[in-house]
């Protein structure tokens, strides 16, 4: 039976196989922002939310032909929002991942056309033929992510999370906040496997009642790792929140708080996928793998 590192590093592989065949190289004028939409998407990371499509879509038995196209798509989506949030007008970032971000490699014209562009494929592939041979359940994909990452969503949660280092929030509003700029997005990738697999009712809920958990949990744990994390190992600049003077979990509640309610949360979101029995055993391994995690 493969650990649960070695199911996440077969994901990774896969989503990185799809994104390579959907992303290809260019060579007329648009070669240079295409270049920069590889680089951003293909630098790596842990590939969290692939594995929420995968394993969620893998619960009701759906070919991997159409999870891992859905997976790739996410992860565009993931990568756009992380090009655009290390631009100078936003985090002003220039490492992600231990490389040179998006727009310190290129620049910042650039930057921003490769994350328009890893946008719009996103939609382009959840829309393709290939992705599921029902129209009605592509259309389905792309609404609910419109709906995740626009302005009630990740968009908005970014917007807020700029406002915070001029507003003194509580803990009620940073969760809201991070519910919306980094929660929604995980939710959609535990969504999407249940649009994928025509989930029952029950199904989805239990699903969302996860992702929920997960979201917060993962977003705890960012907070501790800002604090405590080394820059060299998390491959990019670590104590910014403290630096621009935004609340977060970890400066409301103390650290060991902070990791204390990460650790329940991730208990709660194993105890939602009983309904699942085995079937959801990967989904409770990531659970614990985010809130153990050290980059």
């Amino acid at each position: 039976m493969n650990s649960f590192q070695d199911e996440l590093a077969e994901i990774a592989r896969l989503t990185d196989d799809a994104l390579d065949r959907l992303i290809p190289a260019g060579d007329g004028p648009e070669a240079q922002v295409l270049s920069a939409m590889r680089y951003s998407a293909l630098a790596g990371g842990k590939r969290i939310r692939p594995l929420l499509v995968i394993a969620s879509a893998d619960l009701f038995n759906v070919s991997r032909t159409s999870s891992e196209r859905v997976a790739a798509a996410v992860e565009m989506v993931h990568a756009y929002s992380l090009v655009h949030d290390d631009l100078p007008a936003m985090d002003n970032d220039d490492l992600r991942r231990g490389r040179p971000t998006c727009h310190m490699e290129f620049d910042e014209a650039t930057a921003i056309l490769a994350g328009d562009g890893l946008l719009t494929l996103a939609f382009e592939v959840l829309a393709g033929d290939e992705t599921h041979s029902l129209g009605e359940i592509r259309a389905e994909l792309a609404l609910e992510l419109a709906r995740a990452i626009g302005a009630h969503g990740m968009v908005g949660g970014q917007m807020l999370d700029l406002m915070a280092a001029d507003h003194e929030l509580d803990v009620h509003e940073i969760t809201r906040l991070q519910r919306m700029k980094t929660g929604a997005l995980i939710s959609y990738s535990c969504q999407a496997g249940a649009i994928l697999g025509k989930a029952a009712e029950n199904q989805r809920h239990m699903l969302a009642a996860y992702a929920h958990d997960l979201g917060l949990a993962f977003q705890i744990i960012d907070d501790l790792l800002d604090v405590e994390g080394d820059a060299e190992e998390m491959g990019k600049r670590t104590g910014k929140d403290g630096q621009a003077g935004k609340a977060t979990f970890v400066s409301l509640l103390g650290p060991e708080r902070a990791r204390e309610q990460a650790n329940i949360l991730a208990d709660q979101a194993i105890k939602h996928l009983e309904i699942f029995a085995e079937k959801g055993d990967l989904l409770g391994d990531l659970a614990e793998f985010v809130v153990r995690r050290r980059k």
